[in-house]
């Protein structure tokens, strides 16, 4: 496939399947309910919403100061402000193309700290596989405390069947893949081998870190900042203030896993978010308002300092 191409349906396709969900979501509305919604978002305790976009960022700021515990074993130390700024150039960047973030997080600490790209790559891969299995295990929680609803609102949102597919074709996949890089002889292959034992150092080097306490400690507290940050914006709002634990904690789960249909959640975010709050009898227009709101805000403040951070390195780092 021609690279252009690729690239434009890597864009396209994401935002096509966020501005469905936004018209399919709109559509079910009537005029009433529109306005409705609308309100919602003039009656909004925006201050609550600040300090809610707060926490999200000192989450972040953990994340800058996790990534050297790390890169440490492999004889780097960035400055934590270098990581702040490459995280967040990587959550705006995915806004835009996604699944371009981690590598343009490698390409950035590459540039600034001289830190090899398939390296540091690497050791953003390990950070995901963590907060996949962080994310697991709030899921388990969630259907600790809902099992019921949950797994009746996820068998009808991806019927069971459908998942098992999903999970054979990508086994499938995995083994073709494998056995095409053991024979193959190509030296494009091979030289994507040599990149793949660059990323396998970085993978490794979690079992080389000395602080493993403390890459454990901000790994959950980063997790905990975001749902805190998810659980303070609840308050913004008079409809959502009452809402359960188990009803934050499965909202929360499902809010997390809708980021990965689009460009940072475009249109999937308020509309999964909507359709769980619906399940425990909160109306769709408050949850569909409480959605974009929470969505915006925290988007707005990633392209405010996702934007800073592209101005801010080049000047930060003139020195080097």
């Amino acid at each position: 496939m021609n690279k252009s191409l690729a690239t434009f349906l890597k864009i396209a396709i994401p935002l096509g399947l966020g501005s469905f969900l936004i018209y399919y979501s709109y559509s079910k509305f009537t005029t009433n309910q529109l306005e409705e919604i609308s309100s919602y978002f003039k009656e909004t305790n925006y201050t609550v919403i600040l300090f809610s976009v707060l926490f999200g960022i000192f989450s972040h700021v953990s994340r800058a100061y996790r990534w050297n515990f790390m890169l440490e074993p492999l004889g780097y130390k960035p400055k934590v402000l270098n990581n702040f700024m490459a995280v967040y150039v990587a959550y705006i960047m995915n806004i835009f193309i996604p699944r371009s973030g981690e590598v343009s997080r490698a390409v950035v600490i590459n540039k600034y700290e001289g830190v090899p790209f398939d390296k540091a790559f690497g050791t953003i891969i390990t950070e995901r596989v963590i907060d996949m299995l962080i994310l697991f295990g709030f899921t388990a929680i969630a259907f600790m405390l809902q099992f019921e609803k949950l797994s009746q609102y996820l068998t009808s949102v991806l019927p069971l069947y459908t998942i098992y597919k999903l999970i054979g074709l990508l086994v499938l996949l995995s083994i073709l893949l494998l056995l095409f890089f053991k024979f193959s002889k190509s030296p494009t292959i091979k030289k994507i081998l040599d990149f793949f034992s660059g990323l396998k150092e970085g993978i490794l080097s979690v079992l080389k870190m000395k602080k493993k306490g403390l890459y454990i400690f901000h790994s959950f507290l980063i997790w905990g900042l975001y749902l805190l940050s998810f659980y303070i914006a609840t308050f913004a709002l008079k409809e959502t203030a009452g809402i359960s634990f188990s009803t934050l904690i499965i909202t929360f789960v499902i809010g997390s896993f809708s980021f990965a249909f689009t460009n940072s959640g475009f249109g999937a975010y308020p509309f999964f978010v909507a359709s769980i709050l619906a399940i425990f009898s909160i109306p769709e227009t408050v949850g569909t308002a409480f959605g974009w709101i929470v969505w915006t805000t925290q988007i707005a403040s990633i392209v405010l300092f996702g934007g800073l951070s592209f101005l801010i390195l080049p000047l930060y780092n003139k020195n080097k």
